[in-house]
């Protein structure tokens, strides 16, 4: 139990519940599109920076680009999971899970669309932001999705609770 400022007790449960409340979907829409914004910045500053430093040919520009994912999307699911899902721990193991996969499943993404475009695209200056945009757009969208209806899904209301 827990004693708030009126004076009147609340079980922990119920006030971590009401801290956690989900928002709607276009507000999630827009907090996980202004964190990634700002994620993406890091993700590609680093990209760029690794490739400025000699990380610019096979095989090192796919590790250039799984180092600046790791750090952008470490970054991302931390104010994600504050601020767009409002999400609480659980203690299930499932959470977790959900991310490790989502995230393993993402990078591949990101990586191997990284790769492709890299190989598809014609000669230009900006051939590698390019690259990483198409990569991150595709995971990004990916991201939303599973976080939202996987990972951050609303569990469904058993007869009991109804």
């Amino acid at each position: 139990m827990t004693t708030v400022a009126s004076g009147t007790e609340t079980s922990d449960t119920e006030s971590a519940g009401e801290s956690s409340k989900q928002l709607g979907f276009f507000a999630q829409v827009i907090r996980f599109g202004l964190i990634g914004g700002f994620c993406g910045l890091i993700d590609l500053g680093i990209y760029s920076g690794l490739r400025a430093l000699g990380m610019d040919i096979a095989p090192w520009e796919d590790v250039a680009r799984a180092i600046s994912f790791i750090v952008g999307t470490t970054t991302a699911y931390f104010l994600n999971k504050r601020f767009t899902f409002s999400a609480t721990v659980t203690g299930e193991a499932k959470q977790p899970l959900g991310f490790a996969l989502l995230y393993a499943t993402t990078f591949l993404f990101a990586v191997g669309v990284n790769r492709l475009s890299l190989q598809l695209l014609p000669e230009m200056d900006w051939k590698s932001t390019v690259a990483w945009v198409i990569s991150q757009g595709t995971a990004t969208v990916i991201n939303f999705v599973m976080l939202r209806t996987v990972v951050y899904r609303k569990p469904k209301a058993t007869t009991a609770e109804r």
